[in-house]
């Protein structure tokens, strides 16, 4: 998730395990050991763009990481403190707050490599955003008050109802699956592949993208807490298929590695823009719920099959484009 959510974790973990005159120093060294698991974020070639997607949210993130990922936050903390805290304590907290790193992030779509080396694929549950300041505001609250209260017992009370939202995720995903499957059936669908994960900042709107003979179909599903469900049926596109797509390229080659890296990291939901034949897309991702329009993409050089793909991003942040989210969001759209 996002820095601040996984620094909060992390503080609110160290804290549930302090006495009560060590919950402010557990307070940092949680959150600072929370952060560094996104320390593969600095991972990047200028040689090779898509080596940063590879290795983000990679062997950092590695529930078998975890100890190495502690022992390193405490080495970088123990000149600071090693005064007031026992070397054994800073790793006990720096183990609690990095304990859950991995874990949270493998919760969202975006994929973790949470078992890691027994597991190189990426695992994503789903059931929450990138970014989600319900959950993020539930963490703050505990760790403020525990930091001011000195007491562990508001940490913990905020990490259990961080379960609680946590499960609520996972219930609304059920939910949205079961509508997806009843809208697939009504069209005459046999799902092949099915996705659905929720789009920014909130468990409401969902995503659906599922794959039926060789296409992939988009489409929003809104989820309400005290309204029936509603789709909002949305585009479909060709998925990509390399030896169609890319005849004649050789698979030893620069870009045939970087297309196979590409649709690793895109749990293989891609497929050519049709306005860009030089353009893969992820279609996991969209500003909206219900188009094909990518957030992030890679471009193919098809003359220069020995040259690394260009990693582009496709932000819209347009005042059109958000009230189009909003109106979905809450249900104001008639289709």
């Amino acid at each position: 998730m996002d820095l601040l959510t996984q620094g909060l974790l992390g503080s609110a973990m160290a804290q549930s395990g302090a006495q009560k005159k060590e919950v402010r120093l557990a307070t940092g060294i949680g959150f600072f050991s929370g952060l560094l698991a996104d320390a593969d974020i600095l991972i990047q070639s200028s040689n090779d763009p898509l080596l940063n997607i590879e290795f983000h949210r990679h062997f950092t993130h590695s529930i078998f990481f975890v100890p190495f990922g502690a022992l390193i936050a405490a080495l970088l903390l123990w000149p600071f403190v090693r005064k007031r805290l026992a070397f054994r304590r800073i790793y006990l907290f720096a183990f609690l707050g990095y304990l859950f790193s991995g874990v949270l992030d493998a919760f969202t779509s975006y994929g973790t490599h949470i078992l890691w080396p027994l597991d190189e694929s990426r695992i994503a549950f789903n059931i929450i955003s990138v970014v989600d300041p319900v959950f993020t505001t539930i963490l703050l609250f505990a760790v403020l008050y525990a930091f001011i209260k000195h007491t562990k017992i508001a940490a913990r009370i905020g990490l259990m109802l961080a379960v609680l939202y946590l499960t609520f995720g996972w219930t609304q995903l059920q939910r949205a699956e079961t509508v997806a499957q009843t809208l697939a059936s009504e069209r005459g669908h046999v799902i092949e592949n099915l996705l659905v994960k929720p789009t920014l900042a909130n468990l409401v709107l969902w995503r659906s993208i599922y794959q039926v003979d060789g296409r992939l179909y988009v489409d929003a599903i809104r989820v309400g807490l005290f309204s029936e469900p509603h789709v909002y049926e949305g585009e479909s596109i060709e998925k990509f298929v390399l030896e169609r797509d890319m005849a004649g390229l050789s698979e030893t080659s620069v870009l045939a590695k970087d297309i196979s890296r590409f649709m690793n990291f895109s749990a293989g939901l891609v497929a050519v823009q049709p306005e860009h034949p030089n353009v893969l897309i992820d279609v996991r991702y969209s500003n909206l719920p219900t188009t094909v329009a990518p957030l992030w993409a890679i471009e193919m050089d098809r003359e220069n099959p020995e040259e690394h793909a260009t990693y582009v991003l496709f932000r819209d942040a347009s005042k059109e484009t958000r009230e189009k989210f909003l109106s979905l969001l809450f249900g104001r759209v008639d289709e």
